[in-house]
């Protein structure tokens, strides 16, 4: 068994396709097919599904995933180990990324990395869970360090340092019967329509916990996975939200009042309790949070 195998394999995994496996691995299909057919006779199990248009995991291929995921992952670990003596930091770091990094500016900070450390590859990942999604990948190391918005204590298996955090306030259209308040009272959103976002997010996770314990069911009809939809919404009187401060600013033909009793947004670094960082991932952790301490 190669690694170069339990590449391939992982790439059709992910991909749930072979040409776009083949794309990400930088390989002719072909040689991924042979590749992972050889893998399977030498385990002599399938662990794809090729019954179907699109490729699928064998039980026995999703737990073997996992584990040829962990794998991949010590050996990069530990080629990355040594990195460090041959005078330049060289490596790759997966990073978890949201809708919104709030006031930290992402591309400014990964630019300033890459001036500082160009042999070092950074993939951006967005999960469509949200921070519920990266954390499990943080958790089964297919993603180095993500950055989350976490209302709650994190589980055991993940340490988070605190990046930025800022109030949440109430996006409406600017003849809203509320939009000329100093502040709003959260009691004062019953029957009102929220545009919600997706489940999984820090954010859905913090306003659903905040109007439960005021009291209130909204009707939320709209489900929306960034914000731009959500303000085009709420232009079109569609309905209202509550969204970062920062978030906010971008949408100058809507009006946003401060909340009371305030919310705040926070937004963390996510890495593994426990597991050492390699010199690239800790160098990109620590460009990111400015020498912020785990919580």
């Amino acid at each position: 068994m190669e690694l170069r195998q339990l590449e391939y394999f992982v790439a059709v995994a992910d991909e749930l396709s072979f040409s776009r496996g083949a794309r990400r691995v930088h390989v002719v299909q072909s040689a991924v097919s042979t590749a992972v057919a050889k893998l399977e006779r030498e385990l002599n199990i399938v662990l794809l599904d090729r019954s179907k248009p699109r490729v699928g995991l064998t039980a026995a291929g999703a737990a073997f995933l996992a584990e040829a995921r962990a794998t991949l992952n010590a050996a990069r670990r530990a080629k990355e180990s040594v990195v460090g003596f041959h005078g330049q930091l060289s490596g790759s770091v997966d990073v978890g990324t949201m809708m919104s990094t709030g006031p930290i500016d992402l591309p400014e900070a990964l630019g300033r990395f890459h001036r500082a450390h160009p042999l070092v590859t950074v993939r951006l990942r967005q999960n469509v869970s949200g921070s519920l999604g990266h954390l499990a990948a943080i958790a089964d190391g297919s993603l180095d360090i993500a950055m989350v918005a976490v209302p709650g204590k994190p589980p055991a298996s993940v340490t988070l340092r605190l990046l930025a955090e800022e109030p949440l306030v109430f996006l409406c259209w600017p003849d809203h019967p509320l939009a000329g308040r100093d502040a709003v009272v959260l009691t004062q959103l019953a029957g009102e329509v929220l545009v919600r976002f997706a489940s999984g997010w820090g954010i859905r996770d913090r306003i659903d916990r905040a109007l439960a314990d005021a009291g209130i069911d909204p009707v939320s009809p709209y489900e929306v996975a960034d914000y731009a939809t959500a303000a085009g919404l709420i232009h079109h009187r569609l309905g209202t939200t509550l969204i970062p401060r920062s978030a906010a600013v971008r949408f100058p033909e809507l009006r946003a009042v401060p909340v009371t009793p305030a919310l705040t947004w926070q937004l963390s670094l996510a890495t593994a309790a426990g597991r050492r960082l390699s010199p690239a991932v800790a160098a990109l952790a620590d460009t990111l949070t400015g020498g912020a301490s785990a919580d």
